[in-house]
């Protein structure tokens, strides 16, 4: 179980939960907004353990040790409810049943009653003003948690009822910590994973617990190294390997992206310790001294490109030939 002190980051999100909990002005709706992978749920679960538990700590946080915390560590509590869905949309019957004909029945042991609607902004128009008639008159015990990665998909007069928390990202230092001290994972690694999530904490660990990860790390350290000596056709043959786990495309993309933002950074400063590929400093060195700082801006943006090409479902060798083309120049 992770408790409010224990989540990485977001300290302005801590201490407002905090604060709150200190002067017992606990909203009625909170609305966590962020990416899948920021710690929306997380956070979400922390305070609801913090604001049930029995002997909450000087910090007012969750103990971990009454009973309160141990049926919130084993998803077990009566008064937490996490709304669920079969749909990719949440439907109007869905939040009726699991909040709007449950929410007036009192907290069974606990002084709240706590309702957490991951994907908030899947809820249907219907839902959604389903959901409103009871923001607008909750009973005094109910706390409604909405998690969404798209405020915009939600109705004003929504947002306008609920203390609205905005995810932060995550400090690359801070994450590459979090994986060598909690994970054990090598410091060269973790760095390279810290540099690659963009302040994800979510996806740091997917990866940082991902055998792909070191593997299309390899990968890509291969093609990268070589790419000026080899000719276009071998290259496409190592892209066309690339292409047969097209689902985790936009990662090999995001380690390019590393490779070509640490030759920038080293051409700029000469600082070694400013590098994730620091293992590989020959190579760095070498390519940065054969690129100008316009050919590799252009690189780093060919790469973003085929980004949006992608999306555009524009042929997949097409656009990654183009960038290639465009590295290789």
């Amino acid at each position: 179980m992770i408790r409010l002190n224990e989540i990485i980051g977001q300290k302005q999100i801590k201490s407002h939960l905090q604060s709150a909990l200190e002067q017992e002005n606990i909203s009625h709706a909170y609305l966590f907004c962020g990416d899948a992978g920021s710690g929306r749920h997380t956070m979400a679960l922390a305070f609801a353990r913090a604001l049930l538990c029995e002997n909450p700590t000087e910090e007012h946080d969750a103990c971990g040790r009454c009973k309160s915390c141990l049926q919130a560590a084993s998803a077990n509590h009566p008064d937490i409810h996490v709304i669920t869905h079969e749909k990719f949309n949440i439907h109007v019957d869905e939040i009726r049943e699991q909040i709007n004909n449950d929410i007036q029945i009192k907290p069974y042991s606990s002084p709240y009653k706590i309702y957490i609607i991951p994907d908030a902004n899947r809820m249907n128009e219907q839902a959604q003003n389903a959901l409103l008639k009871t923001l607008e008159e909750p009973p005094a015990y109910a706390v409604i948690i909405l998690l969404s990665d798209n405020d915009a998909a939600l109705l004003p007069t929504i947002i306008s009822r609920c203390v609205t928390l905005q995810m932060k990202p995550v400090s690359q230092k801070e994450i590459a910590n979090y994986l060598t001290q909690n994970l054990q994972m090598e410091p060269d690694v973790a760095e390279i994973a810290a540099g690659f999530c963009q302040g994800n904490i979510g996806q740091a660990l997917r990866f940082a617990q991902s055998e792909n990860f070191q593997i299309m790390k390899e990968q890509v350290l291969k093609l990268l190294k070589q790419i000026d000596d080899i000719t276009l056709s071998s290259v496409m043959e190592i892209i066309h390997a690339f292409s047969k786990d097209k689902g985790n495309f936009y990662d090999y993309l995001d380690l390019m992206l590393l490779w070509y933002r640490d030759i920038l950074m080293y051409k700029a400063t000469k600082d070694t310790n400013l590098l994730l590929y620091r293992d590989e400093y020959t190579t760095i060195s070498s390519q940065a001294s054969k690129r100008s700082y316009e050919e590799l801006e252009r690189i780093i943006e060919a790469i973003h490109k085929v980004k949006v090409r992608l999306d555009a479902n524009v042929n997949f060798e097409l656009a990654i030939e183009l960038m290639l083309l465009v590295i290789k120049e």
